[in-house]
C-alpha cells in the first residue's frame, strides 16, 4: 500500500520557516546549541518522519530598508549558523532519522560540496540528502564576493553543470573499490578509483574525488524548484521534491505534470516523490487548535512579511507605497523567486502593489495550514495524499520543538492506524525509508 512521506522543515537559525516563531510563549531560546536540534531530531524520529530538512540562505533578510536594523531587532529570520555542521550535531543525536542540508551551487563549487555532503553520508551511516538551490538575491551574491546574483536561467544552466560535477565525484570510487588489507598491502583497488576529467561553459573540474562510497551510495538528491526553469531541473536531477501548491485542484494538476516530466526524461516518476508543504496547528479538539491558531496568528508584524517578500524577490519593498503599484520594468527585474512573482501578477491580473503582494503570498504568515484536532488534520492530509497531489509533507512549524511534538502526539497515529503512515523505518539509509535503491554509478547520465 502506498504511504505518505513526511519531512521536517528545518531551519539552521532563530526562528522556524516562520519568521514569528520565536515570538511565540512555548518556543525554546536555545536555538545556537546542539541540544535544541537534537531535541528535535529525536522528536522526529519518534514520528517516524524519513527526514529532517535544514533550508538555507547565505546572507541576512536585509534587502528591505537598505540596512538590518529593522530585521535584527524583530529577529525576521537573523541568525542562520551553518546547516551542515548542523545536520551532524542532529544526526549524532538520532538513529534513523534522514537529514537534508541546502548548499547553493551559485556559491559554492561542485568538489567542496561533493566532498562536504559524501562525508557527512559516510558519518551518519548513508542518512544525508543535499538540498540543491541556486541562491536568490543580490545579498547573498555580495557576502559571497559577487556584485549581483546571476541571472535567473543562467543559474539552473549553471546548475546543470554542477549537478555533473558532484555526481561524477561521487561516481569516483566504485562500491566495492576500498579493501585496507594489512596483509597483503593493498589498501584500494586503483582500477576502481576513477579520475574525473570536467569541462563545461561555466564550470570544470579535474581531479580524483578523495571520499569513498557511503552505505547508501551517495546522499539523496532534493530540489524546490517552482518556475518553469526550476520544475524542469527538478525533473531531471531531484530524488524528492518539494512543493507549495495553492489549493488542491492545483496541486493535482502540477502534481501530474511534474510526474509526466519526469518520466518524459526517462525516469520513474514513482521513485521521485513530491511533498507539499503544511502548517499543522493541532490539539485534542478543533476549538483549542483555533485558539492556538489565533495566537500565531497574532505574532505576526508587517516587517516579517516585508522582509521576506524583499528577500525571496531581490527587491526593496521598502521602496514602495502599500498601494502604489509596482512598474512593468520592476516586476521584470526581479530576480529570485520569480514563480512567486508571477503567481501574485496572475492572481491580481494586472501590475500588483506591496499589499497585494503581502495578501496573495501570505508571506511571514503561515499559508498552508491545517487546524484542527488529530482527526481532522489527518483527514486534510489523506485527502490531498490519496487524490494524487502530492506523495507527502513537508511539516512547518509554528515554533520548535511544540508543532512536531503536537504533530506526533495526535497526527501521526491516526494515519498510522488509517494505513497511510509507517509504523517502523524499513531500514538503516534515507534511501531504504524512502524505498529508492542504491545508485549505480553513471546511472544519471541517461538522463536527458
Amino acid at each position: 500500500m502506498r504511504q505518505m512521506v513526511m519531512v521536517g522543515f528545518l531551519q539552521a537559525q532563530n526562528c522556524t520557516t516562520l519568521a514569528s516563531a520565536w515570538r511565540h510563549p512555548d518556543a525554546r531560546t536555545d536555538f545556537t546549541t546542539a541540544a535544541y536540534f537534537q531535541k528535535i531530531g529525536q522528536v522526529l524520529e519518534e514520528g517516524k518522519f524519513h527526514l529532517g530538512f535544514f533550508d538555507d540562505r547565505l546572507a541576512m533578510p536585509d534587502i528591505y530598508g537598505g540596512n538590518p536594523a529593522e530585521v535584527v531587532a524583530n529577529g525576521v529570520r537573523v541568525v542562520k549558523i551553518d546547516p551542515v555542521v548542523t545536520l551532524m550535531a542532529m544526526g549524532f543525536g538520532t538513529r534513523y532519522l534522514g537529514i537534508g542540508s541546502t548548499a547553493s551551487t551559485t556559491y559554492y563549487e561542485p568538489f567542496d560540496v561533493a566532498r562536504r555532503f559524501q562525508t557527512a553520508d559516510l558519518m551518519l551511516g548513508g542518512r544525508v540528502a543535499w538540498n540543491v538551490v541556486t541562491s536568490v538575491n543580490d545579498g547573498e551574491a555580495q557576502n559571497m564576493g559577487r556584485d549581483v546574483h546571476m541571472d535567473h536561467d543562467l543559474r539552473y544552466d549553471r546548475a546543470d553543470e554542477f549537478m555533473e560535477i558532484v555526481l561524477g565525484c561521487w561516481d569516483g570510487w566504485e562500491d566495492d573499490a576500498l579493501v585496507v588489507d594489512k596483509k597483503s598491502g593493498l589498501f584500494a583497488h586503483p582500477e576502481k578509483v576513477h579520475r574525473l576529467e570536467y569541462e563545461g561553459k561555466f564550470l570544470k573540474s579535474s581531479g580524483t574525488f578523495t571520499v569513498p562510497r557511503s552505505p547508501q551510495g551517495h546522499p539523496v538528491i532534493i530540489q524546490a524548484g517552482s518556475s518553469n526553469r526550476g520544475k524542469t531541473f527538478s525533473a531531471r536531477w531531484a530524488e524528492t521534491v518539494f512543493v507549495a501548491y495553492p489549493d488542491l485542484e492545483d496541486g493535482k494538476k502540477q502534481y501530474a505534470e511534474l510526474k509526466a516530466e519526469v518520466a518524459r526524461l526517462g525516469r520513474d516518476p514513482d521513485l521521485m516523490t513530491a511533498n507539499t508543504i503544511v502548517y499543522p496547528v493541532v490539539a485534542e479538539t478543533r476549538s483549542e487548535a483555533e485558539d492556538k491558531m489565533a495566537l500565531i496568528n497574532s505574532l505576526y508584524k508587517e516587517v516579517d512579511g516585508l522582509s521576506l517578500l524583499s528577500e525571496a524577490l531581490n527587491f526593496d519593498f521598502k521602496t514602495k507605497g502599500m498601494d502604489e503599484a509596482f512598474t512593468s520594468e520592476e516586476l521584470q527585474g526581479m530576480s529570485g523567486m520569480q514563480a512567486m512573482r508571477d503567481r501574485v501578477m496572475k492572481v491580481t491580473g494586472r501590475n500588483p502593489t506591496v499589499r497585494d503582494f503581502l495578501e496573495v503570498t501570505r508571506r511571514g504568515r503561515p499559508r498552508e495550514t491545517a487546524v484542527g484536532s488529530g482527526k481532522d488534520v489527518a483527514d486534510y492530509l489523506e485527502q490531498w495524499f490519496t487524490e494524487r497531489a502530492c506523495d507527502g509533507f513537508v511539516v512547518a512549524g509554528t515554533h520548535t520543538p511544540g508543532t512536531f511534538e503536537d504533530f506526533v502526539r495526535f497526527v501521526v497515529p491516526e494515519l498510522q492506524r488509517r494505513g497511510l503512515y509507517r509504523k517502523d523505518y524499513a531500514g538503516a539509509t534515507l534511501r531504504e525509508n524512502l524505498g529508492l535503491s542504491k545508485p549505480a554509478r553513471g546511472a544519471w547520465k541517461l538522463r536527458a
